[in-house]
């Protein structure tokens, strides 16, 4: 099981701010497609990789990194200063 936590539009798009899984997914990647194909919700917050950010077990991270061992994924956009 894996806690996956979504913020600011990922979330509103989503319309939950973290859900427990079990998944089988390798990669962050591995994980954005099995969200995907949850419903349309999912589809559009995961549409564009490049508007969104990845941390895993609270530390950034790239899509491809290894989801062995994570206890936590937070999917979030790109954080601007100001």
């Amino acid at each position: 099981m894996i806690d996956v936590v979504y913020f600011a539009w990922v979330r509103e798009r989503i319309g939950l701010p973290k859900e427990r899984l079990d998944t089988s997914a390798a990669t962050a990647r591995d994980l954005v497609e099995e969200l995907k194909m949850r419903d349309e919700n999912y589809a559009a917050a995961f549409a564009d990789l490049s508007a969104i950010r990845v941390a895993i077990d609270q530390e950034l991270a790239e899509f491809d990194t290894s989801l062995a061992s994570a206890r936590e994924v937070a999917f979030f956009p790109p954080m601007t200063g100001g």
